[in-house]
């Protein structure tokens, strides 16, 4: 599954390595792990490492193999379906709803769209918190478009690498970016669970695809949540689901995509036709996007894809395509935890860790926070 399994969504994303959190642990260590089991040694010195899709499974599948050797243990089809909490700690955690196993220490890295786990902490009465994060869609070129933008030239040369681009502006007081940048990459299915639609994007280790697309999204706040009629620790969750469960129903209630020319988009009109071909295999389906989402942010979507085209003429003209939607940026939860001890407030052997708790926004930043969670553990022990 895109989502969850061994190395979660990580896997089979392709492997963007580039990170901001310079300050939390050390990037080369991450790194130097990656290229140990696989990876090309360019990641060491490149600014923006990338591994690709095609790669990442079997750097994964090596990472498993030490930790077999270590003598660590790995359990498929294992899912965590309940725990028994005692003084304060988690006792033992339930496998597949019908196996016990005693734990002592529990570290929570179960990434960002493991709302079965946020239930069950609810549930638990276990303190969770609804987070800001942000949601949009994709937007899909030609890549030999962006190569001529970008480089300036009607033939990219061999020795360029495939045309990137990150783009950022204010509307009002609402952010919109671009986010994960797919240089000639493909735009996926990533639903994990059934009536939802959810798409995300990534590349080949080479980039050699004919399109390229990035996700085009805007801020989310807890008190647009609130507004909008979703309260709670889990607003956020129900608030990608309504929209995850509006995609399915425009797309006839398959796995195809709703899907807009920007330029229509912009207009609040469907469109007559799209591309003959899009890279999001399941299909795509003629929809009115404007009405997938509330007006403020569909609004706050339509005055950024202006400004960028602005920036970069074409990104809204032309073959331009939208494809919805893009909910799953970040974790609309987090989880908290003590900043010294790494443990949760309540639970005492409970650690949240990473992008599901929302303490990471990648793959480094995420592994960064696991060594910091396994350490944490190591001096506790030691003390």
């Amino acid at each position: 599954n895109y989502c969850y399994g061994e190395g979660g969504a990580g896997t089979y994303s392709d492997g963007k390595l580039y990170t901001r959190s310079k300050k939390r642990g050390s990037i080369q260590k991450i790194l130097g792990v990656l290229v140990q089991h696989g990876a090309t040694e360019d990641i060491l010195i490149e600014s923006h490492p990338h591994i690709g899709t095609n790669k990442l499974p079997g750097v994964i599948e090596d990472i498993r193999a030490t930790i077999l050797e270590n003598g660590g243990e790995v359990h498929f089809e294992s899912k965590v379906t309940n725990w028994k909490i005692e003084n304060g700690s988690i006792h033992s955690l339930e496998l597949n709803k019908e196996k016990w196993i005693p734990v002592e220490k529990v570290i929570l890295a179960t990434g960002h769209s493991a709302r079965d786990i946020f239930e069950l902490l609810n549930e638990s009465k276990i303190k969770i918190e609804a987070k800001p994060f942000a949601v949009g869609f994709r937007i899909e070129h030609q890549q030999s478009w962006l190569d001529q933008c970008q480089y300036r030239v009607s033939d990219r040369p061999d020795f360029l690498p495939a045309a990137s681009y990150s783009l950022v502006t204010q509307v009002k007081d609402r952010g919109v970016f671009s986010f994960c940048m797919c240089p000639g990459g493909i735009v996926a299915p990533c639903a994990t669970s059934n009536g939802e639609v959810v798409t995300n994007g990534w590349s080949p280790s080479k980039r050699d695809n004919e399109t390229c697309n990035a996700g085009i999204v805007t801020q989310v706040s807890i008190e647009d949540l609130e507004k909008w009629g979703f309260t709670g620790p889990l607003a956020g969750v129900n608030f990608q689901k309504d929209i995850e469960k509006k995609s399915w129903e425009m797309a006839g209630k398959t796995q195809a995509a709703p899907a807009q020319l920007a330029k229509d988009f912009l207009k609040g009109k469907l469109s007559s036709q799209l591309p003959e071909r899009s890279s999001y295999i399941p299909g795509i389906v003629s929809s009115d996007i404007t009405q997938l989402f509330p007006r403020t942010v569909t609004q706050s979507l339509q005055a950024a894809l202006k400004t960028f085209n602005q920036k970069m003429k074409g990104f809204a003209e032309k073959d331009a395509l939208i494809i919805a939607p893009e909910t799953r940026t970040s974790s609309p939860v987090r989880i908290p935890r003590d900043k010294i001890s790494l443990q949760h407030p309540e639970i005492n052997n409970l650690y949240p860790c990473g992008e599901g708790a929302g303490y990471a926004g990648g793959i480094i930043s995420a592994a960064i926070d696991g060594e910091n969670c396994a350490e944490a553990i190591v001096k506790l022990q030691e003390q």
